[in-house]
This record gives C-alpha cells, structure tokens and sequence, in this order.
C-alpha cells in the first residue's frame, strides 16, 4: 500500500525556498506570481497505517519545529498546485535518505521503499498556461522528471495527487539476448547501433563481425555453451571500450593533413602519441634525476611531485552532454565523478581542491530555442548548483575557475570540473602512486548501488546531442554516500587492505574490471552478486550502468573479510562480485549463466584505426597578415568605433567592465566553499573588499608546512575562428603567465590539456569536417611547440569531440576551446602575489610589448567588428619575462602581479585598481609598442604574454637593476599607483579617460548581481 506524507513549513514561518521560486520566476520567465508555498511529498511503500502514523507523530521526515507533517493533502488556497517528480528509474536521493531513516528508527529497512516529489502553491493571476511554462521551462526537465498540475478547483474538488510510486518493476532476469551480427547487412548494422546508441561505425561493427566470424573464437565459444554471435552485453562493452569517450579514436587515428597555405603534406599516426605523449617524454628525459613526473597517461590522473613526504595528482574532466540535458544533475556528476579520479590514483589520493571552468551562451539569450534545449541561464543555474552542491558536500574547495560566454554554446555547454589530489610518496614499503591488481584479488564494488542511470553515458557522450538523445544516459550524484565511500577508502588505504583501485566512472563495472583486468589477464565477474536500486535491470545494464559513487577494488583474499568488515562499520556497501584471472578472457556470468566471454586483447586492442582527411584553409574572414577591422564586412578602423562611443574612453571602459566575459563572477564564486580544509592562500577573490579578481590559487595542502600548490588555467575559445594554433598558443601562455603571477616556480609546471571540438570527420552530416580536422591538428602542433618551449610536460588530459547539437533542422557546433590547466609549486606560500593595488606611489610596469591584435578581442566583439590580427605568443620573450618575474619575487621587489587577458590593459588597470581600491595615474605613451599604435588599441589590444606589476618605492631600484641583466627585456614603467580613488589614464600631455574607482568596481559588479 501506497501513504502520502506532506511536509510543509509551519503556517507562521517564512518560507524561504518559495519566496526564492517567486523571485526566479520573475526573473528568469517574467511571470508575476504573487506567492509561492513549496511542500515535500514523501510516497511510501511497505508500511502499514500504525508505521506511517508513527513516522508522522515522531517527526522522522520531517522537523516538528518547522515543520507540520500530513497524511492528507494539506488545505491550500492557492491558484495553481504544481507536482513535481522523479520519472521511474531515476536516481531520487532524498528518497534513499527517507528510506534509511524510516529503516532505523522503525525497522524493516530492507522492506521499504519511498518516492519523493514537491510541490509548488501558486498565488498567481497568470493563468494556467503560465504555470504549465514554470513547469516546463524552470522547474521540471522533462527528461527526469513528470509533473502535474491541478487549478484551486480541481484542487478543492480533489485535493492532493494520486500516490505514484517512481519505480522500474519487474525482476531482474538472467535473459541474454543474441545479436545475429552475421546475418545483419550494412544498413541494418547502422541502424543498429543508432538505435541502441551504441556509436560504432560501419568499419567497427565489421570488426566485431570478423572476430566472431573466426573459427578459433567460435570453437571457444561453443565450449562454453555461448552461441556464435555475440550477446548483448558482449556488444555493449565492445561500444563502451571502444566508445571516442573512452578510446580517443580521433586523437589516435591516422591522418593525412595537407597545408593549402604551405602546400605541404604530412602523414601523422596519432595526434596524442605524436604531439602529446612524445613531448613529455623528451622532457622527462632531459629533466634526468629532476624529473618531476611520477607517473603520466596511465592512471585515472597525472602525479607529480610535491614534498619529499607527498606528490600530487590532477584530473581534469568534461561532463558536457549531461548538463546539455540535466544542467544540475549532469554537472553535479561531473564534479563528484572528477573526485574519484584522484582517488582511484595510484594507492588512493586525499582530495585537495577543485575547480570549475563553465561555457555558455548569453544568460540574457532572447532568442527561439532549438527543440529540446533549455534557455542558457537555465543551463547556467544549473550547472552552477550541481557543482556547488557536489562540492560543497564532499568537503572539498572550490578554489579556481572562469565562465566564458559564446553564442554557439547554446548547443552544448562546456562544463569543465578538475580535482588536485594528494597521496603519500611511499606507502607500505611502495610509491604510493604504484598499483597492481594480481590473479586471485576479489573483485570488490564500494559505494553506491547500481541503477538504470548513467547507461550509455559513454557512448552518448561520443556522438552529437540531438532531440532523441536517451534518458538513462544521464546520472544522478549523491555527494553524501560518496564522501562517506571515500573516507572508508583513504582508511582501507592506510591498512594496506586492497592492491588496486579505480574509479567506476564511463561504462560503470564494463570499464573499471575490464581496465584492472589487463593487470592480469582476466577477470571472473558475477552480476547477480552486485546491489541494485532497484529491480528490473538485464545483466548488461548491470554491467554498463554508471550509476554514481562506486570505486571498483582489487582485495587479496586474506584480506577481504577485514575489507568487508570495516566498510561494514563505517556504513559503506561493499560486495565481492568475483575475482581477476589470468586466463585472457573478460567473463561474465549471472549466476550462473553466461553473459559475455571477450578475450582482452580485442577488447582492448581490437578496434581499427580510424583514416581520416584534414585540409587547412585559412578562413577568409582572417587573411594572414592583416591586421584590418571588419563592420558589417566594411572596413572600420578601431580608433574610430571607439571613439564613437557616447560615453567617451571612460564610458567604453565602464561598458567594458560589464561584458559578460569581463564582468565579476562573484555571484557564482560564492556559493563555492573556497575555505574548507584551511588551506586556502590566494583565494578567487581577493583585494581590501575581497572583489577583485585572482589570477590562480594558492592552496596549502599540509598545514605543518610552507609548501604551496598553485592551480590556474587558460582557456581561448574566441580565438579559434581565426587560428586554433594561436587558440592554443594563447591558452597555454595565460595558464602558465597566471600560475606566474600568484608566485608558482616556472620550472615546476605540469599541465592538463582538456579538448572540446566540434565534429571533426567528413560526413554528409559534417561537410567541412576535413577543416575542423585541420582546426585540431594545428592545435595540437601548438600544444607541442609551447609545452616543449615553456618546459611544461603534459601528465593528464582528456577530449571531448562531439560538441555538436542536431535538432529542428538546424545544426550548432561550438566553437573549438582547449582548456588548459597548469598545476604548479610555489615553496613558500608567504611569498605568494595578489593582483590588487597595495599601497600609494608604488611604480606601475608593463611587461611586454603591446600590437595591433584585436581579432577575438573583447572590445572588438563588443563594438561589431570581425576579422583582424589574432594575438601571437613569443615564447622566448614570454619564457624570459615569467623567469625573471618569478625572481623578483622570490627577492620580494613585486607588490601586486596581474596579467593582461580579456579586454588588455584598460581592464587590467581597473581591476587592480577595484581591488586595492586605489587609483592610478597612467600614461600610455610610455607603452612598449608597435609603431603607431592608436590609443584605443593601446588599451584594448589582447596581445599576448604582458603583466602588470607594481613595485614599491624603496625596492625600484633593485627591480630595474634585475629587469636590466637581461638584454632587450621588455619593462616600461608607465605610471604609479594613487590614494586618490580614480583611475587616470593619459597619452602624453592628453587626458584619455578618468573613472572613480568605485564606480569601476560597479559597473565590474552590475552584470550578474541576480
């Protein structure tokens, strides 16, 4: 039987979560609802009256301080009731605390089962169409979630929703289904993996075929009583394995690229071996007995070393296509699953820090919405409170990131989530970044039960969003059971209970026994072993669900019963679900019965080499070497567009100050703890009111210790319409320059390199995929060259190349972005560099030269214009400067450090001025510049590798004395820093612009102050 239990705020309290949905509504769909009174449905099953009633009158679900409890529907007055639910096979958290809660307090755990929903109370005149587009458009995602909604009438006429019990029903079964691949002709076999999402080729599914097809392989089978063609499951892991999200097919595929520019051909065989792996090799053997590296590009993340007692790790992860769908749920996700990364390294890391890098289209879009897209603010929200609330809980800070905004993001979002992590130096006698499954371990599954969400996530995620995209590929997190996992971990860890771990993270089981089974050659794995949510799954869900907060261990058997017992005593499911082999075969049975038998070496190895076509073109809009303005595909000279402007260089200025690129963040920033674990030094925010902008973090991970961790990055996605080669050039120098500019020692670098690109192969649904091939090659050269010239190894990485979104006729592909994070050292956190003013009549310098490369730039873009000069790296100007930069502060010459990206100089200046809340007196003609630089360009070109440092009085000397060792070093002391409140700048005897500092601060804080 089925009871209701409604939970609402007492009559006399302020209902703060509705007064919150009130505001949304307005702000978010412009519709005036006068009152909104928000109530929590508990549905439960598998308790009599006496159970329910006792549960209501001791307050088990609810606080009877706050809150009244009924097992009717509560009377309403409202216009409208909006319920809002999880559909059958969703991951309802709340529901599974209510469960446990109901299980310890009345018994009968193991019986129960609840369902929650809420329910909005409406004070509106809108009308019933207005409530059915808060429904739709704000509060209910469709692909999650069913609502209903009754009017005061239908209410008072029958108060209350009908009991739905949020349910898959039906026993799991044992049933294996065969897929007759040999008899299936090319058309079917497309038609195949389309619809079950499996993203296999033609060419792939051919492999498939051919290997069943062998005489050897059929002859085993037989001896195991599993029939000639392959089983489901048997398809299914082969797609996940094989899936671009887990195999990186275009990275590693064969290309032939062809420079129309140059004319020159060239045959790569794997863009990660050629252009990413080989790089850090050579720089590992350079560096010799210095090597840095602990392990790289084979574990779940990147290790380096630390203090003689620890190294760290980093992993930096996308998590795009689920957020498309469910921006909360596919970006708490992203963030939960980036922490088991760290965790499965090695031995086990501790967590450290997060970060967060978000884009999106304008917040503000006024536009139709292709079909099945939600409206970027809401994808923004989101995405903004999955992290949060999968940050948050888990205990770990939040402590760098950035949000860019680009029109062609409405297809898809990028949602960026990366972990620092440390672990011990040695553990029991070992590196403590060494790990090796051995035949004989159990194979062990902690953390959370295994559900319907979360299929096909790795398949889902390696081919373009489109408006039939399936519902189980998204997953539902829950922070709490996973903090509690991993605490269970580190101790396990500790006691030198496991010899492996890793993360269940794309493919679920599939992936993490099948990746630990290569340690040994096989695994022995039993389904009808494994905890599931709920009943219904087929064993290949089982096995592919990537249901969330599950690590995947390997426990010698003398120890699996001390395992098992302690995550017993800390409240951590965990099951013994089989046992690695050496025997070469991935097996899978349900008790009993056969699922899939693969020899692991075609599951790993066995998929073809893709043979791909790149042509590069320079974009017509972009000719090499101009530097020209475009309006409306007229020639406009920048000076003139900018002086153009009402408001004059300071009105442009504050306009700038407020485009949604330069704008604060502090709206989001603080709904991130940044603070827990104490080991915060540079925050993301910073200055005397704790507003302006920081360049990177600085982290101090072990208290008892002066060691500091810097994590910053660069991300360029404007620049890539006119070079990806300059795209990536630019986002390794600013990551690098910015881990500078807080204090990181330039010769401890490690990087991360994240890709997300549009489609990259030719097809008739990607006509100019030879182009955008070529779009990564050259990114790739570039990544190649600065990494090698900066000296910065690539450890970890990842790519994500199916950005694309196909609905109502109409296809959007983002524009192609690398985020690339840096992870660096800085020795004494004491020395670390804010950006913000400190004190009056200190000298303000420029480092760097300054040209005529506004293409991309933000004040291009937000005057109308196209084309120009796209800004260029020197890197050994930028390697010298960063050096010598890092040596002034270590001599501590350097008060304040900021580096010029989005909007240059003018918007440098102001926020560093914002944040001392101090004035400055500039004058640009003391610029190191390109001949003939206008002012407008002075202040907004985004040339490359510049900082603003600002030096006090009594150490200028010694600072120009440094900045004078090193012939031609480009240092121009352009003004000084004033306790007047106001920003000005001059050229020459002429005054450009004179802006009071609060009133920058302002129009810095306007834009996103929701």
């Amino acid at each position: 039987m089925l009871f209701n239990i409604t939970v609402c705020p007492k009559p006399h309290l302020d209902d703060c979560v509705g007064r919150n949905i009130t505001h949304k509504i307005q702000e978010a769909l412009g519709i005036h609802v006068h009152e909104t009174h928000v109530a929590q449905v508990f549905t439960v099953e598998g308790l009599d009256t006496a159970g329910v009633e006792r549960a209501v009158a001791e307050g088990v679900l609810h606080d009877p301080v706050l809150h009244d409890a009924f097992l009717t529907p509560p009377p309403s007055q409202a216009d409208y009731v909006l319920e809002v639910g999880f559909r059958p096979g969703v991951t309802d958290n709340v529901a599974r605390t209510a469960r446990e809660t109901l299980g310890l307090v009345l018994g009968g755990k193991e019986s129960i089962q609840v369902y929650t929903a809420l329910q909005y109370h409406f004070t509106t005149s809108a009308g019933r169409a207005a409530v059915e587009h808060i429904a739709a458009d704000l509060l209910a995602n469709a692909l999650i979630q069913r609502y209903s909604i009754k009017s005061k009438a239908e209410w008072q006429a029958e108060p209350g929703f009908a009991p739905v019990a949020a349910r898959v029903t039906g026993a799991a079964s044992n049933e294996v289904a065969v897929i007759p691949l040999a008899s299936m002709s090319d058309s079917a076999m497309e038609d195949f993996s389309k619809a079950n999402t499996l993203a296999l080729s033609l060419e792939e599914m051919h492999a498939v075929r051919a290997h069943y097809a062998q005489p050897e392989v059929q002859a085993t089978r037989r001896s195991m009583g599993l029939p000639e063609d392959p089983t489901d499951a048997e398809i299914e892991v082969l797609a996940q394995t094989w899936s671009e999200h887990c195999k990186h097919k275009i990275f590693s595929a064969a290309i032939q690229y062809e420079n129309k520019e140059t004319g020159r051909r060239e045959a790569i065989n794997s863009l990660y071996k050629t252009c990413i792996q080989r790089p850090t090799a050579m720089m590992r053997k350079q560096m010799g007995e210095k090597d840095y590296c602990r392990s790289v590009f084979k574990d779940n993340a990147g290790v380096v070393a630390f203090t003689d007692s620890h190294d760290v790790c980093i992993k930096v992860e996308t998590h795009n296509s689920p957020s498309a769908l469910d921006p909360y749920g596919g970006a708490l996700t992203g963030i939960v699953g980036v922490n088991r990364d760290p965790m499965g390294t090695g031995m086990g890391a501790e967590l450290v820090c997060n970060m967060d890098v978000f884009c999106f289209a304008s917040p503000f879009y006024e536009g139709e919405l292709p079909p099945r897209l939600l409206h970027p603010r809401r994808v923004m929200e989101g995405v903004r409170e999955g992290v949060e609330h999968g940050g948050n809980k888990s205990g770990v800070p939040t402590v760098n990131g950035s949000v860019v905004f680009h029109e062609r993001f409405l297809g898809k979002p990028l949602v960026y989530c990366g972990t620092v992590g440390m672990l011990p130096r040695m553990l029991h006698g070992k590196p403590g970044h060494e790990k090796k499954a051995n035949p004989g371990d159990a194979i062990v599954m902690v953390g959370g039960r295994i559900g319907k969400d979360g299929i096909h996530g790795a398949t889902f995620s390696s081919e373009e969003l489109h408006e039939g995209s399936p519902v189980t590929a998204v997953q539902i997190g829950d922070p709490i059971t996973q903090r509690k996992m991993y605490d269970c971990v580190i101790r396990a860890r500790n006691l030198g209970l496991y010899s492996a771990i890793t993360d269940n993270g794309a493919g679920g089981l599939s992936s993490s026994v099948g990746e630990m089974a290569e340690d040994t050659g096989g695994c022995e794995l039993d389904l009808a072993k494994a905890p599931l949510k709920y009943d219904g799954m087929k064993p290949w869900e089982i096995l592919l669900s990537e249901a969330q907060e599950r690590m995947t261990l390997a426990v010698p058997q003398e120890n699996l019963a001390a395992f098992l017992a302690l995550a017993k005593e800390m409240d951590v499911e965990a099951t013994s679900l089989g046992h690695y082999t050496d025997s070469g075969f991935f097996h899978v049975t349900y008790a009993g019965k056969n699922v899939a038998l693969l020899p692991m070496e075609f599951l790993h190895d066995g998929v073809p080499q893709m043979q791909l076509e790149a042509e590069w073109v320079r974009p017509a809009a972009f000719p090499q070497g101009n530097d020209v303005l475009l309006k409306n595909n007229v020639p406009c000279q920048f000076e003139d567009a900018v002086g153009q402007h009402t408001g004059g260089h300071g009105g442009f200025l504050l306009d700038m100050m407020g485009t949604l690129n330069i704008c604060s963040k502090e709206y989001l920033i603080r709904q991130y703890d940044h603070e827990v674990k104490g080991g915060s030094v540079v925050k993301p925010l910073v200055g005397v009111m704790r507003d302006g902008p920081a360049d990177a973090a600085v982290v101090r991970p072990l208290l008892d210790s002066e060691a500091g961790l810097v994590l910053s990055h660069g991300i360029c996605p404007k620049f890539s319409d006119a070079d990806t080669y300059w795209m990536m050039a630019n986002a390794i120098d600013e990551a690098v320059r910015n881990a500078v500019a807080v204090g990181a020692d330039p010769t401890t670098l490690a990087g991360v390199d994240n890709f997300c690109w549009c489609d990259p192969v030719q097809s008739e649904k990607t006509p100019d995929g030879k182009y955008k091939l070529a779009q990564l090659v050259r990114a790739n050269k570039a990544l190649e060259q600065y990494c090698l010239g900066f000296g910065v190894p690539c450890v970890s990485g990842k790519d994500s190349m199916k950005n694309d979104f196909m609905g109502g006729g109409e296809k959007i592909s983002i524009p192609p972005t690398v985020l690339f994070s840096v992870l660096g050292n800085i020795h004494n956190v004491n020395k670390a560099v804010t950006s913000d003013f400190k004190t009056e009549g200190e000298a303000i310098f420029l480092l760097g030269r300054t040209a005529n490369e506004l293409a991309g730039s933000e004040a291009a873009e937000a005057l109308g214009l196209a084309g120009g000069a796209v800004p260029q790296v020197d890197l050994l100007a930028a390697k010298t400067r960063y050096a010598l930069v890092h040596q002034a502060m270590q001599q501590g010459l350097i008060s304040a450090c900021h580096d010029l990206s989005d909007g240059g100089l003018a918007v440098a200046l102001a926020e560093m001025a914002l944040g001392g809340r101090l004035g400055a007196r500039v004058n640009l003609a003391r610029v190191l510049a390109e001949k003939g630089l206008g002012v407008a360009a002075l202040l907004y070109s985004e040339s490359a590798s510049r900082l603003l440092v600002t030096v006090r009085r009594e150490h200028l000397a010694a600072f120009q004395q440094l900045m004078g060792t090193h012939m031609g070093f480009d240092a121009a002391l352009i003004g000084n820093v004033a306790n007047t409140g106001t920003l000005v700048v001059a050229h020459g005897d002429n005054e450009v612009l004179r802006l009071d500092v609060e009133e920058l601060a302002e129009a810095f804080k306007a834009t996103l102050r929701w």
